[in-house]
């Protein structure tokens, strides 16, 4: 491929350092262990002002975790053409030990991919378990360069991360289609006592890349995920088909832009409905890199807590070496105005512009 595109090499905004930091611990008659890593503390601030229930909270400074975690990549030729492989990453909380106000959790506290499967080049790559969403890494990737906040697009866990299968076709002269499925069951559940179906979700799609250009389309089945109550799980889906497309274009090894648009139905149930379309840019130069990218969402109910809106997020990172580096992201999400009982004023902004600032180091 005549460029990595920028904005997918630099993704995480140099968090690939992690991959090509990876250390081999093993490798001899096919079979290799790979391990990975990163430590990232940071300082976080601003962002919301009020919670759900309209109550004002605290979005002052804090001394936070930035998504460390630690990971093993396996693989075994099994023959020219076949591999089999698996993959296991753990989160961890680097910023405290747990016992903070009496609250304790284990030193891992999440498994955040835990997958196997079986890749050939003639054939394509097979994989299950709980990984990324296939529609993310295909479709919304270019728009995925932020450590933290700032993609507005769907993200890595869209109808994903666990109980799923996936299949990608080999690349053929550029192209590659993806399909997904992912099933949510009732098995345990007492019999006509939950509110929640038994059900499988499929995504799908096809990207291209030849040189510098990438294009992508695909779509999400994207279920309402229900609590056993009936009541429908914060930030889930609304039963409605999601489709999205981007196109991204490195101009040359230093500049690349893109555009996006994603777009759902509304309904009577859990509205949920709108169009979003984003416009983004990489600048790569030397030690350092930069990402702007702004947003436009309207969207098609008039409720509470919905409304259009424009969002921007911007970030800059340097390389101190090929295992360190800093950051700092700022996030404008322009929430709209809710109402807030007790208050001498009917309205007031939903949210502060959200920072985040620090370091890490990738082994």
């Amino acid at each position: 491929m005549k460029k990595t595109l920028l904005a997918t090499a630099i993704a995480g905004a140099l968090g690939a350092s992690a991959a090509a930091q990876a250390a081999t611990v093993y490798d001899q008659d096919g079979t290799r262990l790979d391990i990975y890593g990163r430590i990232a503390m940071g300082v976080a601030g601003g962002g919301p002002e009020y919670n759900d229930d309209g109550q004002a909270i605290d979005n002052g400074a804090e001394f936070v975790d930035v998504f460390s975690r630690l990971g093993l990549r396996l693989s075994h030729t099994v023959s020219s053409d076949l591999t089999a492989f698996g993959h296991l990453e753990w989160r961890f909380r680097a910023d405290e030990s747990g016992n903070r106000y009496g609250n304790d959790f284990d030193a891992f506290s999440e498994t955040r991919q835990a997958y196997l499967g079986l890749r050939s080049n003639s054939w394509g790559t097979v994989q299950a378990g709980n990984f990324d969403s296939f529609y993310k890494d295909a479709v919304t990737a270019p728009f995925d360069v932020y450590i933290d906040q700032g993609l507005e697009f769907a993200g890595h866990p869209k109808q994903s991360r666990g109980d799923s299968i996936g299949y990608y076709t080999p690349d053929l002269g550029g192209f590659q289609a993806f399909l997904q499925a992912k099933h949510y069951s009732e098995r345990g559940e007492v019999e006509g006592a939950s509110e929640r179906d038994a059900e499988i979700v499929t995504q799908g799609g096809v990207k291209y890349e030849v040189g510098g250009l990438r294009l992508a389309l695909g779509y999400v089945d994207d279920k309402a995920v229900l609590n056993t109550d009936g009541s429908r799980v914060s930030g889930t889906g609304n039963d409605e088909v999601l489709y999205g497309a981007t196109a991204a274009y490195a101009f040359n090894d230093q500049f690349s832009a893109r555009l996006g648009y994603e777009t759902r139905d509304d309904n009577d149930v859990y509205l949920g409905g709108y169009d979003t379309w984003g416009l983004g840019m990489t600048y790569a130069v030397g030690q350092w890199a930069f990402n702007v990218d702004v947003y436009d969402i309207s969207v098609d109910t008039e409720a509470e807590g919905w409304a259009d809106r424009t969002a921007w997020a911007a970030g800059g990172y340097y390389n101190i070496s090929s295992n360190f580096d800093v950051f700092l992201e700022l996030y404008q999400g322009d929430q709209p105005d809710i109402t807030v009982s007790g208050l001498d004023v009917d309205t007031a902004d939903g949210d502060d512009m959200y920072w985040l600032t620090g370091a890490r180091y990738h082994f």
